[in-house]
């Protein structure tokens, strides 16, 4: 079982290149951080996650930005988006960001996608609440004719271009995994259904470990591989336990969170994973 990490990068935390380069040398498999472009002040979409909403909600760093940064000054760990709201964004511009950073890292964009639940935040973007998940999946077409072919072109109920031309390709053929953010069952269908991966987040929904068997049935009614389609457990504390669960579960990573703290602060975090890590 894989392990990484994820934080949100802000001004007053250790920053995203300090990150990778410690979580690196410590032996995580992957970083991975959030995407937020604002928070609206109305605040009348709940968190999914509490009823404060943490104040780094509004302050994280861009992600794609973040993972730059953290790609030259690193030659192994993974680097990836938890996750990036495409929603919220061009796909002609997004298609170009993931392959850039691809190309920068040499391979190791991992590109965990989600719809969001900030209503708010969307419509400032142009994004009808209602239809966001039919978006996603049309940005996410999009961007694949993007990446794998010399002269894309799309017409979609959404997105919509004539053929053009844009480089550079992503290192990793035919692009970087897709890994799907959202519940059981609607985010495991979307997941099942064009993407590389499928990641709840642990401790939302339920037991997330008790939904793989009826995920697993849904990938073979699906007629695809559970090796196709691997779980990443997101956005879970460092516990021993919860670890082991996890791993007899089949889970094929597990993403800890930690907090976005400085340096003093974050290095002991990173060493009891790394511990936990090694134990697991």
């Amino acid at each position: 079982m894989r392990i990484g990490v994820t934080m949100f990068p802000t001004d007053y935390a250790v920053p995203p290149h300090e990150l990778a380069i410690e979580a690196e040398a410590r032996g995580f498999e992957s970083l991975w951080f959030p995407e937020h472009s604002h928070i609206p002040t109305s605040r009348k979409s709940p968190w999914p996650g509490g009823s404060e909403l943490p104040k780094w909600y509004y302050d994280t760093y861009d992600p794609f930005v973040s993972m730059g940064a953290a790609a030259v000054v690193t030659k192994a760990i993974k680097l990836g988006t938890g996750v990036c709201l495409v929603v919220q964004r061009d796909p002609i511009h997004t298609a170009k960001e993931v392959a850039t950073v691809d190309r920068l890292s040499n391979g190791r964009l991992l590109f965990g996608i989600g719809g969001g639940w900030n209503a708010e935040e969307m419509a400032d973007h142009g994004t009808a609440f209602a239809t966001r998940f039919k978006l996603v999946r049309e940005r996410i077409e999009a961007m694949k004719e993007i990446w794998v072919r010399s002269k894309p072109k799309y017409a979609g109920e959404f997105v919509k271009f004539d053929e053009m031309m844009q480089w550079p390709k992503p290192v990793q053929k035919p692009h970087p995994p897709i890994i799907v953010g959202g519940g059981f069952p609607h985010g495991a269908r979307r997941a099942i259904a064009y993407g590389n991966g499928w990641m709840p987040i642990g401790g939302r929904g339920g037991d997330t470990l008790a939904m793989l068997p009826p995920f697993r049935e849904m990938l073979k009614a699906a007629g695809r591989d559970p090796g196709e389609v691997p779980v990443t457990l997101f956005g879970v504390g460092m516990d021993g336990d919860s670890l082991k669960r996890a791993r007899d579960a089949g889970v094929d990573r597990v993403v800890f969170v930690i907090p976005p703290e400085a340096r003093d602060k974050i290095l002991p975090l990173l060493d009891k994973g790394a511990a936990l890590m090694r134990g697991a």
